[in-house]
């Protein structure tokens, strides 16, 4: 299914962008469906721009124990490279994501990047920065299309230390080289302090 369905919500798009932060502290309890999931992942993933339309983003929705296992797995890789003595709050860190109850995995298809590299050669050294603005722009959407559902979200960055492993675990191809990851699930307290700097240092208006 490709197209969001109608659905009474209490947070208009200004206010999921608002109020779209990064949740630690959740749980693993349903808010929605995961229909409901599959439609969001879907709809951002066929209307997200994109350099020459180049459609070079691809996403990989775990739940349940597949969910579980990515956590496991960067767990276990981590306990690898971080001292005994230190591993206590990065054990901690990682259950976290786990308690979650899915994770949404960001790709680039470099294979796509390569071809529009070849394709346009004035603009060659353009794409690959081109290409992470194109899933920036994903992730920002498929965080607040979580924030509307109730979800609460954060994005996290183990790559590269757990591509070769993901890759394999799930059969993905060679050339989708792995950005992020998205942990959510019900949030069960709220985010940090957030400090706000004063818009007018951040904004010109000519007019």
């Amino acid at each position: 299914m490709t197209n969001i369905k109608e659905k009474t919500t209490s947070k208009d798009f200004y206010s999921a962008i608002k109020e779209r932060r990064s949740y630690y502290s959740i749980n693993n309890e349903p808010i929605v469906s995961d229909d409901r999931i599959e439609e969001i992942m879907n709809m951002a993933v066929l209307h997200n721009p994109s350099p020459m339309n180049s459609q070079s983003s691809r996403v990989v929705l775990l739940t349940g124990k597949y969910h579980y296992k990515l956590w496991n797995l960067t767990k276990e890789t981590l306990r690898k490279i971080v001292p005994a003595e230190n591993f206590e709050p990065t054990e901690q860190k990682i259950n976290q994501f786990r308690n979650g109850y899915g994770t949404v995995l960001f790709f680039e298809d470099q294979e796509v990047v390569k071809g529009l590299e070849e394709k346009f050669e004035l603009y060659k050294d353009s794409f690959p920065g081109w290409s992470l603005q194109t899933s920036a722009m994903l992730q920002n959407t498929i965080w607040t299309a979580l924030e509307v559902e109730g979800f609460g979200a954060s994005l996290q960055h183990y790559n590269p230390l757990i591509d070769d492993e993901v890759k394999e675990l799930w059969d993905i191809p060679s050339h989708w080289k792995l950005i992020a990851q998205m942990p959510f699930g019900k949030p069960t307290a709220p985010p940090k302090e957030k400090p706000i700097q004063a818009i007018e240092e951040r904004v010109l208006v000519l007019k």
